[in-house]
């Protein structure tokens, strides 16, 4: 018999406007988590992003929560900032009642919003562990009404150092409030301190995907002995060419070294990490959906906030950690309907990584070697002939057939043409693959174009006598 959100235990409002919104039926983790928690029990929740754990834990604090009461009844924590706003985004979407005041609160956004909001009154807080914890030392943020707590995302809050920010933040919550963790994962840290603050929990699980969808094609680049990732990763992604990429590293300094090889290399792409102030990330992730970016380069943590529709390609230039990790990153791509690539690149030691993952998905990974120059080079032929195809359709094409006239004048048609082919083909050659001359006189350009601007601000800054 299939469930519906009113045989949980939740009113029939909030089930009816559930309803309403399309949520016909429970994930198996609300399924299982929300009538543990209405009925009052502390809930260890092990579920994967995007099984529906957010309203899992925000339901029952909705359907609870005394609206005429002015004070935080309810905190969530969160790992990131991306992640605080998504969460109060989905809280705000699912209460159905208007009077109800959720706060998000965390660093790179002014405090002073926050402090007048915090004095005006509401009802929930969603915040990172450094900001919640900054507003309790201000006495700001109070929790003698805290009725309800959560951690989302615990294993990112050990991954990141924030435990010790977390035990903290529980030890100012009133002993009398029903808590709530969930995780991917439970970390023996996570279990030590689900021992020290929750009170007889109820551990609910959701089996962990351990496949990958079908439309996902999963290749795998062996770097050759003595290649760098770097000289490797320049020929896939003139071959893959991908619409739209999350580049996947482990660090914010590789993340900003590669974004720089890769600009320098003349390819649209910006970097995505920790160190970014929040309006910077809110530009960049606005300007990768609107295509203005078609690649980003991200550390697992930050790109928890990046969620982007027709995502054509998943590149891990860096392997995960663990096996999890990997399918939650290629299942970035492939969705509603779409096919996507996930391609890793790995050295030969790496190998053996690629087996257990292959081994975990039951799933084969198609091997391939790093794409020559003459597979390069017939691949960009390829892509001129059939951009020429277009063009010759175009209605722009009028414009340039006078020129074309004269110069039949003096050449064979088909030499005309095949020098106009080349002049194509070699403004689209990457700088890479160009030579040494040609890199230099690239490189040489934009050094001459800033040392006029250098002239120009001089001679404008520099007072007559």
């Amino acid at each position: 018999m299939t469930l519906s959100f009113a045989d949980l235990g939740l009113s029939e409002p909030q089930a009816q406007y559930l309803d309403e919104l399309g949520f016909k039926e429970p994930t198996p983790i609300q399924a299982q988590a929300i009538p543990h928690m209405l009925a009052g029990h502390d809930v260890v929740g092990l579920a994967q992003t995007g099984t529906g754990k957010t309203a899992a834990f925000s339901l029952p604090i909705l359907e609870q929560v005394n609206i005429n009461k002015r004070a935080v009844q309810a905190l969530v924590l969160t790992p990131t900032r991306e992640l605080a706003m998504q969460v109060c985004q989905a809280v705000q979407s699912l209460k159905h009642s208007s009077q109800l005041r959720v706060l998000p609160v965390y660093g790179g956004q002014s405090i002073e919003r926050q402090l007048s909001q915090l004095r005006r009154g509401v009802h929930m807080v969603v915040g990172t562990p450094g900001r919640v914890l900054d507003l309790l030392s201000r006495g700001a943020l109070n929790f003698d009404q805290l009725s309800w707590m959560v951690l989302d995302e615990a294993d990112e809050m050990l991954n990141m150092g924030f435990i010790q920010d977390v035990e903290n933040i529980l030890s100012h919550a009133p002993a009398e409030r029903q808590t709530a963790f969930f995780s991917a994962t439970m970390e023996p840290a996570i279990r030590e301190l689900a021992a020290k603050f929750l009170k007889s929990p109820v551990t609910v699980k959701v089996k962990t995907q351990n496949t990958a969808p079908q439309r996902i094609t999963q290749l795998a680049y062996v770097v050759p002995p003595g290649w760098s990732k770097p000289r490797a990763l320049m020929p896939i992604l003139e071959m893959e060419d991908p619409e739209s990429a999350i580049i996947f590293v482990r660090t914010r300094r590789t993340a900003a070294e590669l974004t720089r090889q890769l600009q320098f290399a003349g390819h649209s792409v910006d970097e995505y990490h920790g160190d970014l102030n929040q309006a910077q990330r809110e530009r960049l992730l606005l300007r990768f959906k609107q295509g203005q970016v078609r690649w980003v380069v991200a550390t697992d943590i930050a790109a928890r906030g990046l969620h982007v529709d027709n995502l054509t390609h998943v590149i891990n230039y860096e392997l995960p950690d663990n096996l999890d990790s990997y399918v939650h990153r290629i299942g970035r791509t492939g969705r509603a309907g779409q096919e996507g690539r996930a391609v890793s690149i790995v050295h030969p030691l790496e190998k053996y990584q690629l087996r257990q993952i292959e081994r975990h998905l039951k799933q084969e990974l198609t091997f391939c070697k790093v794409p020559t120059r003459a597979e390069i080079a017939a691949r960009s032929l390829e892509k001129l002939q059939s951009q020429v195809t277009e063009a010759v359709t175009s209605e722009r094409l009028a414009s340039f057939l006078p020129i074309v006239s004269q110069l039949t004048e003096s050449y064979d048609p088909h030499t005309v043409a095949a020098a106009a082919l080349q002049m194509a083909y070699d403004q689209s050659r990457p700088v890479w693959m160009r030579s040494d001359e040609e890199q230099y006189l690239a490189e040489e350009e934009p050094r001459r174009q800033r040392s006029r601007r250098a002239r120009r601000r001089r001679r404008i800054e520099t007072p007559a006598s």
